[in-house]
């Protein structure tokens, strides 16, 4: 199933121009499978999930993305949002994801000069992943990333469009070897490794 894992819309993130209807529209025209919601400091709630899913055939759910102490961290499977403040120090924040079942992957390593490896050591931080592609990253940051899997190959790679705007919908996404409805199998789909990230031929043509 093809996902892309980190997309913001105009109704909860003010950095986005996409209303989210708009982005259903464009993750279906990509080709996608399923969407995950990943506003800034701010989780979906269930109702509001709900009017998305009765206007598409995808699969939608919600994670956050986290401004944390050190850079940004994209968070899925969490229930309760105000327990992962934006500020939080990484270790507390993978350690609080964990013990609300979910799983926490790095959103672009190394932009904006970030000591990606130093922020992960100083923080103790179990990380289950890391983004290696998306609309964000350019060729130097996506060959980063790549070397980070090879160094640490416990962690789960993820493509994403980080996208802002309709246009960018899934130019990245993560393509699994697995049947994911519901934020526990995507947690745990996260979590085996069975995601490869991609960069969207459809859109790149």
């Amino acid at each position: 199933m093809k996902f892309d894992l980190h997309l913001h819309t105009s109704r909860h993130s003010p950095d986005s121009v996409t209303d989210p209807f708009d982005l259903l529209r464009a993750a279906e025209a990509a080709g996608l499978d399923g969407v995950v919601l990943t506003e800034h400091d701010y989780l979906w709630e269930g109702g509001e999930l709900a009017e998305l899913r009765a206007a598409t055939g995808l699969v939608v759910l919600a994670g956050v993305e986290v401004a944390g102490r050190g850079g940004d961290v994209l968070v899925y499977g969490i229930t309760d949002p105000f327990r992962v403040p934006r500020g939080i120090g990484w270790g507390e924040l993978c350690r609080e994801v964990h013990r609300q079942g979910g799983a926490a992957v790095a959103a672009h390593p190394h932009r904006w000069g970030q000591p990606f490896e130093q922020v992960v050591a100083d923080a103790r931080a179990e990380l289950d992943g890391i983004e290696v592609l998306s609309n964000n990253m350019d060729a130097d940051l996506r060959a980063r990333a790549a070397g980070l899997l090879r160094k640490y190959p416990h962690l789960a790679q993820l493509g994403n469009s980080d996208s802002h705007a309709p246009e960018t919908v899934g130019v990245c996404y993560t393509e699994f070897d697995a049947d994911i409805r519901t934020n526990a199998d995507l947690v745990r789909a996260i979590r085996e490794r069975r995601g490869v990230a991609k960069v969207n031929e459809r859109l790149a043509r």
